[in-house]
């Protein structure tokens, strides 16, 4: 056994215990500078996510005592759609390694109307983060479970090059030998065109719906474990290329490595700790919004989602989840109804307020070209798999920033959305040509711009249809 076997392998949550004792994350300025690079402008609403990051640090180094008290300030960002309301908290959600979930709250339904109930949310939000965590001690394990699949993978190959190569009678220094240097072939690739006959598992037991009443979901979950247990699992042989066999057993063995029930449990902390909860279109929930849909009380499904918002304990099949350290952030464009018509309960959770602004034709061009992963970068990323080169002069970018601009105003305005409309327009024919021009260098001039989009923009029917 190599020394680093022998050292103890540290679980998940006491990995993440050093985490919380180790000196304090990024400051707030930090995070807005990390945000800026990827969301043009919102600076009021940047520093109010990072506040409260920050804030979570924070209330894990005050006194145990103290700290169960100290609950999150959730926030509403108010603004139209498409100016990076949902970016922010995915990013801040990035930055952190924390579980996150998006969900639209129009989606959700009161109790006692057919629809998703709002426990879902968290439950959810569990599943993610076990297959985060999970991930986490893949890649932890990753070079172990390497080993052990080479080693099972050789026991397989070995077989019939013993029997050619040496005959039956074969010492212990001999087949030592004769396995390294089968082992050098596998790594140098010598061994990709052979063939190999492994165990698989057979095709996944079909999905069990168990229909429970909301508020007895637990004991759906508990039946529908039960019965997946009860059936038998099955395997089959496969033959297979000696990589692919090779990956199969790296998963296989990897998850052998993986202890579940840590996973699970670090999950559950995370979430619990650390987890975000990004509640769109909360402005079609509020009672005097007339936005159509379902005759469902709208001020039903808040009442239902303030539980989860105040703190309270979801059953999920994974164990007990509290919810009154998760942060959620909610958001809503308000173009008919207002925050003063959500619920006052409500209301109290979510003291903080940022309201975004609306998106500028100076701010497409900063959106078209600072940040990290602009636009314009990533079509010429798309082109340059084809080997094209593309670039685009500045006053294409500025007349793109301008037709963006005037399509928001003539027509319902999206934001930052509608850059991608105008670039697919723009960039139609070039997409479809590009296998047939390697090598080529394509320059977008802002004449090029105007010739392709202004007869469109001429035609304001046209234009609403197109763009």
């Amino acid at each position: 056994m190599s020394e680093q076997e022998q050292l103890p392998q540290a679980t998940a949550s006491e990995r993440n215990d050093e985490r919380d004792a180790a000196p304090s994350p990024m400051t707030p300025r930090e995070v807005v500078s990390e945000l800026d690079r990827y969301i043009v402008g919102q600076r009021g609403a940047k520093r109010a996510v990072a506040i409260a990051l920050r804030n979570r640090w924070r209330r894990q180094q005050v006194d145990p005592d103290l700290r169960d008290e100290i609950i999150p300030k959730n926030i509403i960002m108010i603004g139209p759609t498409g100016v990076g309301k949902t970016e922010i908290s995915r990013r801040l959600a990035r930055l952190t390694s924390a579980p996150f979930i998006k969900v639209e709250a129009s989606k959700f339904t009161e109790v006692g109307y057919v629809g998703r109930d709002v426990e879902s949310i968290i439950r959810d939000l569990v599943e993610l983060a076990i297959n985060m965590v999970k991930q986490e001690e893949r890649e932890r394990v990753a070079v172990r479970a390497r080993e052990a699949a080479e080693d099972r993978l050789l026991d397989l190959l070995l077989p019939p090059v013993r029997s050619m190569a040496m005959g039956p009678a074969l010492d212990d220094d001999s087949s030592h030998g004769t396995r390294e240097k089968l082992r050098r072939k596998l790594h140098d690739g010598e061994l990709d065109a052979r063939q190999v006959e492994i165990e698989v598992a057979d095709n996944p037991v079909p999905n069990i719906e168990v229909m429970t009443p909301q508020g007895m979901e637990e004991v759906g979950f508990n039946l529908k474990e039960m019965f997946s247990n009860l059936l038998p699992k099955k395997t089959k042989k496969r033959k297979m290329s000696v990589p692919d066999a090779l990956a199969a057993l790296t998963q296989e063995e990897s998850a052998r490595l993986v202890e579940m029930e840590n996973v699970v449990r670090e999950a559950v902390r995370r979430v619990e700790s650390s987890g975000i909860v990004f509640l769109d279109e909360i402005d079609k929930i509020a009672g005097r919004s007339h936005t159509g849909g379902p005759d469902v009380s709208r001020e039903g499904v808040q009442r239902d989602l303030l539980p989860i918002v105040e703190g309270s304990t979801v059953n999920t099949k994974h164990g007990a989840v509290r919810t009154d350290h998760i942060l959620f952030v909610a958001s809503g464009a308000f173009h008919i109804a207002k925050p003063s018509d959500l619920i006052p309960e409500f209301q109290g959770r979510f003291p903080i307020r940022v309201e975004l602004e609306a998106l500028t034709q100076a701010d497409f061009v900063r959106i078209l070209t600072e940040p990290k992963n602009a636009l314009i970068r990533q079509y010429a990323a798309l082109l340059q798999t084809e080997g094209v080169v593309l670039e685009f002069a500045d006053d294409a970018i500025a007349e793109i920033a301008r037709i963006a601009a005037l399509v928001n105003e003539r027509t319902e305005n999206i934001g930052a959305r509608r850059l991608h409309t105008v670039l697919e327009r723009l960039l139609d024919r070039l997409m479809f040509e590009a296998p047939d021009m390697r090598g080529q260098q394509v320059t977008i001039a802002g004449e090029q711009v105007r010739a392709e989009l202004d007869p469109i923009l001429a035609s304001e029917d046209l234009a609403r249809f197109i763009l």
